[in-house]
């Protein structure tokens, strides 16, 4: 069985850490989360705390 010289083995490894973070780069930043939206009403509107100790 033929035997791989080092520098192939690293470039190998340079191929698959290249692809591994260009996919988790692309599945990052394709994904916009929804901006919070707040009610105007109810941005006002203050919740009073009561303690009850």
């Amino acid at each position: 069985m033929p035997q791989m010289a080092p520098i192939s083995w690293f470039l190998l490894f340079l191929i698959f850490s290249g692809t591994l973070l260009m996919f988790n780069f692309l599945t990052y930043f394709s994904f916009l989360p929804p901006a919070p939206t707040t009610d105007p009403q109810q941005a006002t509107k203050l919740n009073p705390l009561t303690w009850k100790w």
